[in-house]
């Protein structure tokens, strides 16, 4: 019988950190007119067990040092042209057409005299190829036109002014005459992104620094006793350590005239914003057949095609990619329901099943890993799939290339070998800002104010360096 986790107790949200002290941390049920001593857990219980989520950028990036308010890298553009917008002046079955190169972002006619072109038109698939006879007088200047003469007897295949894909496969030239007329300069993709400066604080009184309580507190990083202080100030490190790496997977850029940027703030790119804005989009929540991979392994051949990736992945999308994979076992689909192919061959009935795959490989190597971030509930965990058109809902999971790429760093001022992903933190010879935190005030060690408190402080400036957005995908609900 089919049934579901009822919503009523459900798990809770509501912060246990307070700028002002709660009562629920001090003794106020001792009646020591009681005779009676209640049995005490002195020991706090870690219900929610490692409540940390950084750990993504530890596993797939590194940090740098930079000196600078800016990073910039250029990344290669692609070797052959292709233009997927062109259109043809001439009429079906001409023999020669005057095409105009109206795709986005071409600033002259990269086309010369005795290359040879592939024509598509793009609705209908007709096709034609042709030499290139003549370039435009005035190359650089709009319209972006270049002459062609098809090979084919019948001439043009299509209509005018129908939009085609070309591209240039060659080049064909006469005995005894000159070479190739004019030469094709590289051109790189320059992006560039910014640090942004994050901030905390912990603050307690000397007083409260010698107040002693009757539970034993534990945090995450080892920190145990029985000083409240000690707690707070732990989580307030390990919260502060988090965000270092959730402000580099969500950060986005302040756009000019939003309230962001009016009140001065410029952002950062996190990578969530660059690889909606350069990578590959998944917009169908979670793909679950090869169907769906087999779209997913196209596109990456498009780009480039990385032979091994990570997909970090919430529990729905880690379930789904087990399920498909379990589909293909033979018993599954039909056999008999007290076998499992998969797995060491001496399975027995007695042991444990696994269930779940670490990866698997169609067309690239696929490893897959489950990311807390997304599975937290306190985080992107829970929050509500978004299928309306145009809507972007809730985050399934992100596709990583493994491996480093070679860039050119403007900084550095040279080629260097870089992880796809990686933190650029600031730091000179007598400033490093990758993690600072120093303490202030006239308690805890501390002599530096007459304020009777310890202030502890936590700074840090960095931002995620995305290299080769195109390799990356994103899944997600909504188009």
């Amino acid at each position: 019988m089919a049934g579901s986790i009822l919503a009523t107790p459900t798990f809770a949200l509501q912060p246990s950190a307070e700028r002002v002290a709660l009562s629920t941390n001090y003794v106020t049920n001792f009646n020591f007119l009681n005779q009676y001593l209640p049995d005490t857990y002195e020991k706090e219980f870690e219900r929610y067990g490692n409540r940390t989520i950084a750990s993504f950028l530890r596993m797939v990036g590194a940090e740098m040092p930079s000196n600078s308010d800016q990073i910039k890298w250029a990344e290669q553009g692609r070797l052959h042209l292709k233009f997927t917008n062109v259109t043809s002046a001439a009429a079906a079955g001409s023999n020669t057409a005057v095409l105009t190169i109206s795709d986005t972002g071409v600033t002259s006619v990269p086309v010369r005299v005795g290359q040879t072109v592939f024509i598509q038109r793009n609705s209908t698939g007709e096709s034609n190829k042709a030499i290139v006879t003549a370039v435009s007088a005035t190359p650089f200047t709009a319209p972006y036109t270049f002459t062609v003469a098809y090979y084919e007897s019948g001439g043009q295949t299509f209509a005018a002014s129908q939009p085609c894909t070309v591209f240039i496969y060659g080049s064909e030239f006469k005995k005894g005459t000159n070479g190739m007329v004019g030469s094709l300069e590289a051109e790189d993709d320059i992006f560039s992104n910014n640090p942004i400066i994050l901030k905390d604080t912990y603050e307690v009184n000397g007083s409260d620094m010698a107040f002693i309580g009757w539970i034993e507190v534990t945090t995450e990083n080892g920190a145990t006793g029985y000083l409240w202080y000690l707690k707070s100030e732990h989580e307030t490190r390990l919260r502060f350590e988090d965000y270092l790496e959730t402000a580099m997977i969500e950060a986005v850029p302040a756009i000019a005239g939003s309230g962001a940027a009016t009140a001065g703030f410029i952002g950062s790119n996190g990578i969530f914003y660059t690889v909606q804005q350069r990578g590959n989009i998944w917009g169908g929540g979670t793909p679950s057949t090869l169907v769906d991979f087999d779209a997913i392994v196209a596109r990456l051949d498009k780009q480039g095609a990385i032979e091994e990736n990570v997909i970090f992945v919430n529990r729905d999308f880690s379930f789904d990619i087990d399920d498909m994979l379990a589909s293909l076992n033979g018993y599954v689909s039909g056999g008999s329901s007290n076998s499992a192919s998969f797995g060491l061959f001496d399975n027995d009935t007695e042991m444990a099943l696994n269930l779940g795959f670490t990866g698997f490989r169609r067309g690239y190597d696929f490893y897959k890993s489950d990311w807390k971030y997304l599975n937290d509930p306190t985080m992107r965990g829970g929050l509500a799939t978004n299928t309306t058109a145009g809507l972007t809902g809730t985050i399934s999971g992100l596709l990583v290339p493994a491996g480093s790429t070679n860039v050119y760093d403007q900084i550095m001022g040279k080629n260097a070998k870089r992880p796809f992903l990686h933190v650029r933190y600031r730091a000179s010879e007598t400033e490093d800002r990758r993690y600072k935190t120093w303490i202030t005030g006239s308690a805890g060690g501390a002599q530096t104010s007459d304020l009777d408190a310890m202030t502890v402080n936590f700074l840090s400036e960095r931002c995620v360096c995305t290299l080769g957005a195109n390799n990356f995908v994103l899944f997600r609900y909504g188009a």
